[in-house]
């Protein structure tokens, strides 16, 4: 109870802050650089618990959902989000549906070439089962020659399939991979028995193991950092200016330590990659 209490004054405090934004200042964002003046307008899959999720009173919730907001307040804006599986996202950016990506996605070369990614975060990649399985797996290739669920169009789904190439190559019986829009999908299609394991984050497979929904066999894998993304280069240096001040005041600790995930090892945020052409 006191642990929902304190998430609750903390994000009423950002809420309160929020509501206030557009008419307390100037937006530190002109308009030709926003896909609508004066609002910040991300998309998110709110199926990744405590990134971001739908809460029992079904409003969005998550680090990236305070922290988009806390975002949006630096920078003068008001803040919108577009509920939206990942697949889509990309295309739906690059065709200016909205201003940015704020779903925690990892960082590639190749994806930076295509937005400007700021990293934010680290997440690595859990290897989950249901509760009752008897299904042994200490390391990644015990999953050979089993099914397993993952989200599709995700940098798990890649790397998982490029980890079973080399298996394949090396001898070892191909995983049946079935794929999902979303983690919960894949949860579900566990609980039916339809997969034997599921890949997901570490921070939602540990939710899904909190709710009694998986048992945790293998996390850790394949660590790396997760960006907020954008197609416009102005917008996406006022945001690297707003985290560095939420980093300075404290808002930044205090998000993280409420949502239990992995802060950025050296907190230089800045764009890494080239973004693309403008």
């Amino acid at each position: 109870m006191r642990k929902f209490m304190a998430l609750s004054v903390l994000l009423g405090a950002l809420g309160a802050a929020q509501a206030a934004t557009a008419a307390d200042c100037t937006p530190k964002v002109s308009a030709d650089h926003l896909v609508t003046p004066g609002k910040l307008q991300m998309s998110t899959n709110p199926t990744l618990p405590p990134q971001q999720f739908i809460d029992e009173k079904g409003e969005l919730r998550g680090l990236n959902v305070e922290l988009g907001k806390a975002i949006a307040k630096k920078l003068c804006l008001d803040m919108e989000f577009v509920r939206m599986d990942m697949p889509s996202m990309l295309p739906a950016l690059k065709a200016k549906r909205f201003d940015g990506i704020d779903t925690g996605m990892f960082w590639t070369e190749e994806r930076s070439k295509l937005m400007f990614m700021i990293p934010y975060a680290q997440q690595a990649v859990s290897i989950y089962t249901s509760p009752d399985s008897k299904l042994e797996i200490a390391k990644f290739e015990d999953l050979a020659g089993h099914t397993v669920g993952i989200e599709t169009g995700t940098y798990q789904e890649k790397q998982a399939k490029l980890l079973n190439e080399k298996m394949v190559a090396a001898g070892m019986k191909p995983i049946e991979f079935r794929s999902f829009k979303t983690a919960s999908e894949t949860t579900a299609a566990l609980k039916a028995g339809q997969v034997e394991a599921g890949i997901n984050i570490d921070e939602t497979a540990r939710v899904l193991e909190e709710k009694g929904l998986a048992k945790i066999k293998v996390q850790g894998l394949n660590g790396t950092d997760i960006t907020i993304d954008f197609i416009d280069r102005t917008l996406a240096d006022a945001v690297v200016k707003a985290l560095v001040e939420l980093n300075a005041d404290g808002t930044y600790d205090k998000l993280f330590d409420t949502f239990k995930m992995t802060r950025l090892k050296d907190r230089n945020f800045a764009i890494r990659g080239p973004g693309p052409a403008q």
